[in-house]
């Protein structure tokens, strides 16, 4: 099935980044689209943002510098990405910009996805550096602002913060040369500086860094993955399942098992939600996806339910995989860390084996990463 809509908003506020730099000929990611592949007549509108995109009602801007351009973007089946070269490295960049020498980005939106009733804001925001930063999914990049008077001359190093790319190598846009970030804003902090940033703002990176949430198996496409998040620790997550079930990659069809247990308070602090269900829903024998509200739901001695609890109903299973080769995955919060290894510990003694032994195997073995705070 196919949706055609028209004149949908799509604005950049740099001079250089305009619909070929974007590769929007290719493909374009509109937040709050699903399902089928949308093909769609848009207008660009170059030094304004993007606005007000759903299916409901579409937002529209002045006429002035505009255009129109036609974008295919495939929501059923897979996506196209590029550029495919990529693809190629045996291992994650690492560390190709340092605080004395930073890489200056353009933010191209900044959006809010938490919902009225969560206890934080946590906000989606996509930046521009048109393919000068590559990484990889589950790599880290540390942020900040630039500052307003000269955004190409270094900021205080003492600003950069860490954050997760919650995109794959190709980005929310399939060409590469964007990132998504997925900030919950902490007053006082630079995560509240960059959540409060707008279209067209510049901010500075270092990095990428780390490989803890790098898959324990990259090359291996029928590998089984397990991935336990609190918070904004499903980013990296999200950018492993967006590989797997959302871009068409030759190289790199998966066929293995990817199992999300995710936390949160409640459904209004519950992320990217919608994109796993539809995984879930396409693809029910490759992505099992099971989530805990804190605030909504009862563990089995009538207290909040948290991923850790919902991950014990789970802990048999989970052990069996994870001696059968699967790589576990912890990101979040670090006081989920200890039920979790309980949970596995008794798990383990129903089969009659020691748990130390088994952890002691899988960090030897790289199937079990952790990165918690």
């Amino acid at each position: 099935m196919a949706i055609t809509l028209s004149q949908v908003s799509f604005a950049t506020t740099h001079s250089h980044i305009n619909d070929r730099s974007l590769g929007l000929k290719r493909s374009l990611f509109i937040k709050g689209f699903s399902g089928a592949p949308l093909s769609l007549a848009f207008k660009t509108n170059f030094g304004q943002a993007i606005e007000n995109v759903s299916s409901k009602r579409l937002g529209t801007t002045p006429h002035n510098r505009s255009r129109h351009v036609v974008c295919t973007i495939w929501q059923d089946n897979k996506v196209p990405v590029a550029p495919l070269e990529l693809e190629n490295s045996t291992r994650p960049p690492t560390n190709l910009y340092s605080e004395k020498s930073l890489h200056t980005a353009t933010i191209l939106s900044v959006d809010k996805i938490s919902g009225p009733n969560a206890p934080g804001e946590i906000y989606r925001i996509v930046y521009f550096h048109d393919g000068f930063l590559p990484y990889w999914e589950g790599q880290v990049l540390r942020v900040m602002k630039a500052p307003d008077e000269n955004p190409f001359e270094p900021g205080n190093p003492k600003n950069l913060s860490y954050f997760s790319a919650a995109s794959s190598r190709y980005g929310d846009f399939f060409n590469g040369k964007t990132t998504t970030l997925c900030v919950r804003s902490i007053p006082g902090t630079t995560s509240e500086i960059l959540c409060k940033s707008k279209p067209g703002d510049k901010i500075q990176l270092a990095g990428p860094t780390r490989e803890a949430m790098i898959l324990g198996d990259f090359k291996n496409p029928n590998a089984t993955h397990i991935f336990v998040a609190t918070g904004t620790g499903v980013a990296p997550f999200r950018a492993h399942l967006q590989r797997f079930f959302k871009e068409d990659i030759p190289t790199f069809q998966f066929s293995g098992l990817a199992w999300l247990f995710q936390g949160a308070s409640n459904n209004d602090s519950l992320l990217f939600k919608s994109e796993f269900e539809q995984y879930q829903k396409e693809y029910p024998n490759n992505f099992l996806y099971n989530i805990a509200l804190s605030r909504e739901q009862k563990n089995k001695l009538g207290g909040k339910m948290y991923v850790q609890d919902i991950f014990s109903d789970y802990a048999d299973e989970v052990l069996e995989l994870l001696l059968k080769g699967a790589y576990i995955y912890l990101g979040g919060r670090k006081d989920m860390v200890k039920p979790i290894e309980d949970a596995l510990g008794d798990a383990a003694m129903k089969i009659g084996k020691k748990w130390d032994d088994i952890l002691t195997s899988l960090k030897i073995n790289n199937q079990w990463r952790v990165e918690v705070y």
